[in-house]
């Protein structure tokens, strides 16, 4: 299936909360540069901190790790990719981890919060949040700095109290969409023009594309340069987030790049929130397979109506059901062309509340 780094952070999560030792081999093998990298490798180290736990095999490059998982804790935790990795596929790893704690965590992460291969952290924040709230647990966030690739040096803080058990969800009713707001940003030296190009093209790609989901929906994209206490590096980026009347938030986004002008930029942007109107899920297609994981966890049957499943979402049901014992079916929608996954969820308690 999808054999990259997304399968190292899910049986690392799910390693610590069952505290089940596991051995991962051939280690992204299928990539053009296969093993660890510096971000799946921060990770799985910060997990192991987490639970007090033995990693063998932790080094860069490294294609077999054993991990021996201790007890979960609680308390203040650092990661530090030391280059332009995603702090948001750090907090992939840990955040789940934290949340059956016997104490509440500050998770310090830092990397890249804005690159390429990875959620945006403004995409972390506005879509994967809300709708990992409708599982149970709520997260505060500070974004200290942004950082881009190449160097990173972004900082993130997360806040994390620890819950009983997650609930199990019911998202069928996507809705209509009531409201689509963005923020388009410019970092470094790169101009403010730059950020008004990328938004500007995306509200005419949004607004030229006539979609009758968004018929009648005022599109407000603000753009704004970064302080330059508050970013390192040269960046660019736009996250779009559409909310609906039923409760869902689904986004797009895109990043700048020296290879990709502006408006091209935008273009990518409009097309990846088009996407994810119009799929007909109440996820858009990178939130997915992030809430496979909660629904074998959560205490009960969820029911979760997507677009297309994605290799991401089946590896993560792959990886779900051998970790978890829980039990997912997906079944097509013919009414709207659409998903329909439902998870028989475990009903992991912590233990320590």
């Amino acid at each position: 299936m999808e054999g990259g780094g997304q399968m190292l952070r899910m049986t690392g999560s799910l390693s610590a909360i069952f505290r089940k030792p596991v051995r991962i081999i051939k280690i992204r093998a299928g990539r053009a540069s296969p093993g660890l990298k510096a971000q799946h490798l921060t990770g799985l180290n910060l997990v192991r901190d987490i639970t007090n736990g033995k990693l063998e095999g932790a080094a860069y490059g490294s294609k077999e790790i054993v991990f021996h998982p201790g007890p979960l804790s609680g308390g203040e935790f650092s990661a530090d990719t030391k280059s332009a990795g995603a702090v948001c596929l750090l907090a992939q790893i840990a955040l789940p981890c934290s949340l059956f704690a016997p104490t509440s965590s500050v998770l310090n992460l830092r990397g890249g919060t804005n690159a390429d291969m990875a959620p945006q952290i403004d995409e972390f924040t506005e879509v994967f949040l809300p709708n990992l709230k409708h599982f149970g647990p709520t997260v505060e966030y500070e974004v200290v700095r942004k950082g881009f690739f190449p160097k990173g040096g972004g900082e993130v803080n997360l806040y994390i109290n620890p819950i009983k058990y997650i609930k199990p969800i019911n998202r069928v009713d996507v809705g209509n969409i009531v409201s689509l707001t963005g923020w388009c940003f410019v970092a470094g030296s790169l101009p403010i023009k730059v950020a008004e190009a990328i938004s500007r093209s995306c509200k005419n790609e949004l607004i030229a594309s006539k979609s009758p989901v968004l018929s009648g929906v005022r599109i407000n994209i603000e753009t704004y340069k970064e302080a330059a206490n508050a970013s390192f590096g040269n960046g660019s980026g736009i996250v779009l987030v559409a909310k609906t009347s039923t409760g869902c938030v689904l986004g797009g986004s895109a990043l700048g790049s020296p290879k990709m002008s502006p408006e091209k930029t935008g273009i990518k942007a409009a097309s990846e929130i088009l996407e994810a109107v119009e799929c007909g899920g109440c996820v858009d297609k990178y939130i997915q397979d992030q809430m496979i994981l909660f629904m074998a966890l959560a205490d009960g049957e969820s029911t979760l109506r997507t677009g297309p499943l994605t290799l991401h979402a089946e590896s993560a049901i792959f990886i779900a059901e051998k970790l978890t014992g829980a039990k997912f079916t997906v079944s097509n929608d013919p009414d709207n062309s659409s998903w329909i996954i439902h998870c028989k969820g475990v009903g992991v308690k912590n233990q320590f509340l």
